[in-house]
């Protein structure tokens, strides 16, 4: 009920007093003839006197129900789905509370020809009534839209409009035409579209354009050799990347440009007409791997009402966490960042640009145990997502001393005072790179997981668990980045080994999955390791030739790429598990548990204590050595004794 009503507060936009004085006019009409298609042969005497009696309360009544569903909260000509959905909530609550009025006064009591008459509200009223009002508001509405959405006088193109395909002729694609043929002013002319649904074949949407075959076989090559498109323009949010990266190749081959709608992701928090959103391909688009779909106010749910922190809220990971979480209500977002601007401008855009009122931004620095428990003291947080790390392999190894006190110890540190102060849920994001490590930052990561996992045995009351995926495109660390700004320098573009693969997802895609592995059930074995599904690796050389390609740009003629050589510890291959864990499926979609035995407690804080002391003792190679040894000798035995 508070969902249904939210609006409740200011039911009447300013804007839409025009639009409630029309529904009170069609809600008198609909009342009125309501009476006189009843009793077709003359309305009675008495009941004549109850629709004088009634018709004003009635009309009242009905806009004021309206208003509490949140009928004027937009303009019509705006309207979605949702809307007539309220609209129709609106309509049958209002019937249920004309009758419900009528029946607790029961009888009314008329005065006809100087006699007291009881009359009640004859059911052919009350259902006239309903089919009258919804028909006339909902029509109402209808017309609006239809005459937004078609131009009085038809489409009529600039002489120099470019053709344009539109591939998928769902939502998305109709979305698209009738911004084009609202707008002639964009200088398109659609020709048609293409869709894989074979129902659709044939079909013709508005101005008659029709839908000339779908994408897959031969169909595409032929359909952009008939027409000759000046341009296509992939309209599916959801679309795999493996039909757009078909599309691009296919077009590209003819020299014909390609943009798209962006994902249901950026969809989801942007504004906007369609054709505004539409933007050139990204690397992202063409990987091939299938769109998670997950439902954020579901599995998020248990986020609403609660007081939620989030350390590096202003890194790439930090930033995306809290952007969704601020969209399914909690009682408090705590962005916790040391770096000062970064923090500013996630809490300026959550603020400014998504009104989310309820972020608070707190300066501080996870490796300084006092301040993170004054700070987790003051705000009582009951769930934590610790994103705070460093990520940057090679910075890692030049800095080992501060890799390990940021990534390991400041997350047993924030791990072990959540415990402490009672936090009911913590999740780690951590990395593939933890997995059998060979670096400095891999090891580092690894040991935040053992803390982790430490805490969690010391601390039961708390609910910990541990998120390991891989690259995410766009992130700070990724080498999208890098690929991008060398291919705008003009190459080269650098791969250390034509061999080499690596695990990507997008960080949206990644940040649903978080969240929705902190609504998993612990399992009885310990701290759960949760995996991401990740699809397939992708070979970074062809990613770098996509990369180039979607620049408009030739590899190897345009863009040269050099082989550069591996790092120091750089794998060719990265893994997701360690050889003891074993995949185990779980409830959720794309994330699978790491099944093993639990680690030593008194094993890790041993550990730790090693590293410790090498971190005071501020010997960078001694400890970057040590831990990269302690790492790789982990072994699966539940019980372990120091090494």
């Amino acid at each position: 009920m508070r969902r249904r009503f939210a609006s409740a507060t200011n039911p009447v936009h300013r804007h839409s007093v025009l639009q409630l004085l029309v529904d009170g006019g069609l809600v008198a009409l609909a009342y009125y003839l309501a009476f006189r298609l009843r009793f077709d042969g003359g309305v009675p005497a008495r009941y004549d006197q109850l629709l004088q009696t009634t018709i004003v309360p009635v009309v009242i009544g009905t806009v004021i129900i309206f208003a509490l569903s949140g009928t004027y909260q937009r303009w019509w000509r705006f309207l979605g789905q949702r809307d007539y959905e309220r609209l129709l909530r609106g309509v049958v609550i209002a019937t249920l509370a004309l009758v419900g009025l009528v029946a607790l006064i029961h009888p009314v009591r008329v005065q006809v020809h100087k006699v007291s008459t009881a009359v009640s509200l004859p059911l052919g009223v009350a259902v006239l009534f309903f089919l009258l009002t919804l028909l006339f508001c909902g029509g109402a509405r209808f017309l609006v839209r239809a005459v937004r959405d078609r131009p009085p006088r038809g489409f009529h193109p600039a002489r120099d409009a470019l053709d344009v395909l539109i591939v998928g002729a769902g939502s998305g694609g109709q979305a698209i035409l009738r911004e084009i043929l609202r707008n002639p002013a964009l200088g398109f002319r659609p020709v048609g579209f293409l869709d894989d649904n074979p129902r659709m074949r044939g079909l013709r949407h508005e101005e008659g354009v029709p839908v000339l075959g779908g994408t897959t076989g031969d169909e595409l090559p032929r359909v952009l050799d008939e027409v000759e498109p000046d341009e296509v323009i992939i309209a599916i949010p959801s679309a795999p990347g493996t039909l757009r990266a078909r599309v691009m190749k296919t077009c590209r081959d003819r020299g014909i440009p390609v943009r798209t709608l962006p994902t249901v992701f950026e969809l989801l928090q942007s504004g906007g007409n369609m054709m505004r959103q539409v933007r050139e391909l990204r690397v992202e688009d063409v990987l091939g791997r299938e769109p998670v779909r997950i439902e954020l106010e579901r599995v998020g749910g248990y986020l609403n009402g609660q007081v939620v922190m989030v350390t590096g809220a202003g890194g790439s990971i930090g930033a995306e966490l809290s952007r969704q979480i601020g969209r399914v209500g909690p009682k408090r977002l705590v962005l916790v960042d040391h770096a000062e601007d970064n923090l500013f401008d996630i809490l300026r855009e959550l603020e400014e640009d998504r009104h989310v009122r309820t972020a608070v931004g707190v300066l501080a620095d996870c490796r300084e145990e006092e301040r993170m428990r004054e700070v987790l003291a003051a705000q009582r947080p009951a769930v934590v997502f610790h994103a705070a790390a460093y990520k940057h392999v090679e910075m890692m190894e030049r800095n080992p001393i501060e890799a390990v006190r940021n990534n390991a110890l400041a997350t047993r540190i924030v791990a072990n005072i959540a415990g402490e102060l009672g936090v009911g849920t913590f999740v780690l994001v951590s990395t593939d790179k933890a997995v059998a490590p060979a670096t400095v930052m891999g090891a580092s990561k690894a040991f935040a997981e053992w803390a982790v996992e430490s805490a969690g045995a010391r601390h039961p009351g708390t609910s910990y668990a541990v998120v390991r995926f891989g690259n995410v495109l766009g992130s700070s660390g990724s080498v999208v980045p890098i690929f991008r700004r060398q291919i705008a320098a003009g190459g080269p573009v650098t791969v250390t080994d034509p061999e080499m693969t690596r695990y990507f997802m997008t960080i949206p895609e990644a940040v649903q999955l978080i969240i929705r592995s902190g609504s998993l059930r612990s399992t009885p074995e310990g701290v759960p390791v949760y995996v991401l599904d990740m699809g397939d690796p992708v070979r970074i050389v062809e990613l770098a030739r996509d990369m180039i390609r979607l620049s408009g740009l030739e590899p190897d003629r345009d863009i040269a790429i050099d082989v550069v050589g591996r790092r120091p510890g750089e794998k060719l291959h990265e893994q997701l598990f360690n050889p003891d864990e074993r995949p185990k499926p779980t409830a959720a979609e794309k994330i699978q548990l790491a099944e093993r035995e639990a680690l030593d407690p008194e094993w890790v804080e041993s550990v730790f204590d090693q590293v410790n002391v090498l971190v005071l003792e501020d010997n960078a190679d001694a400890l970057a050595a040590r831990v990269v040894e302690l790492a790789a000798a982990r072994a699966p035995t539940g019980v372990r004794a120091a090494p």
